[in-house]
């Protein structure tokens, strides 16, 4: 018998830990598959050796993927544990896979440039273009950017306010390039994307509600596409830009992590070492004496 252990769970992540709905999504995915793989047993039931069989039946992940999963179900029967529904977490003996360190790519200057180059002539052409002018602009999520309203836009003080991960509301500056992008926008072509019912929502599709996260990403990688731009990217892609882009230039790492929303600073020193590889290899390719 399975009682509703990840509907209970996921309450909790959301009222005790303040969770964003992704991050709860994510839990209940890999709740879900472990249910799935275990039909008719309790999840509270589950032995050691049970949850190892699942996590090795997982093999065609990645790494993080499965890292993630395991920490997924440790959050999940720790919680079980403290309600006093379980006395030992089957996950406890269970190491993580070794990730090693992902450098997140990011764009060139030169390929911003090229991306942002929208040639307007529909609705859709300066929704996009504002999207990823003030994708770049902030560094924004794609969750920040999707649920935009016009309250969060300040155009008078140049900064939208956004509210991030765990209700974290935190102001970023936006640079005139985004401003003018989604100006033009909002005045001269949102109104024509409003259908019979009105919406906060400040990216509109073509059915007049708010642009979902697969929205984007498809309409990222078609303006790649157009663009001859064949790194493999994300809306998290211009996230990473942003922020290697101000480091590069001389940003103090801790003003990266305000505008970036980041908790921990360790989070932010990734960026680090993507411009110190950027450092090596302008080295190796300009300096005389090979």
């Amino acid at each position: 018998m399975n009682e509703n252990y990840i509907g209970e769970f996921s309450l909790y992540l959301e009222l005790d830990l303040n969770y964003s709905d992704n991050t709860i999504k994510s839990y209940e995915s890999d709740l879900e598959k472990l249910k799935k793989f275990y039909q008719s047993k309790d999840l509270l039931s589950l032995s050691v050796k049970e949850i190892e069989k699942y996590i090795n039946n997982l093999s065609e992940l990645s790494a993080t993927s499965v890292s993630r999963n395991i920490s997924s179900l440790r959050t999940f029967y720790n919680y079980y544990m403290k309600l006093d529904k379980i006395k030992n977490n089957p996950c406890d003996s269970i190491k993580q896979p070794k990730t090693g360190k992902h450098l997140p790519e990011y764009l060139t200057l030169e390929e911003v440039e090229s991306l942002l180059d929208i040639n307007i002539e529909t609705p859709f052409d300066a929704r996009n273009k504002a999207i990823l002018e003030l994708m770049y602009a902030t560094g924004l999520r794609i969750s920040e950017t999707i649920t935009l309203e016009f309250k969060n836009i300040d155009t008078e003080e140049d900064i939208v306010r956004v509210m991030g991960k765990g209700s974290k509301e935190r102001i970023v500056p936006i640079n005139d390039y985004a401003l003018k992008a989604l100006n033009n926008y909002i005045k001269n072509y949102r109104p024509l994307l409003i259908k019979n019912e009105t919406s906060n929502y400040i990216f509109l599709n073509n059915h007049g509600k708010m642009l979902t996260r697969q929205g984007v990403f498809k309409m990222l990688k078609a303006e790649c596409l157009k663009k001859g731009i064949k790194k493999n990217i994300s809306p998290h892609t211009l996230r990473h830009t942003f922020a290697t882009h101000l480091l590069e230039n001389g940003a103090d790492l801790r003003i990266i992590q305000e505008l970036l929303g980041h908790s921990d600073i360790q989070t932010t020193q990734i960026y680090t070492h993507i411009t110190n590889e950027a450092l090596h290899r302008e080295y190796i390719e300009y300096f005389p004496r090979k």
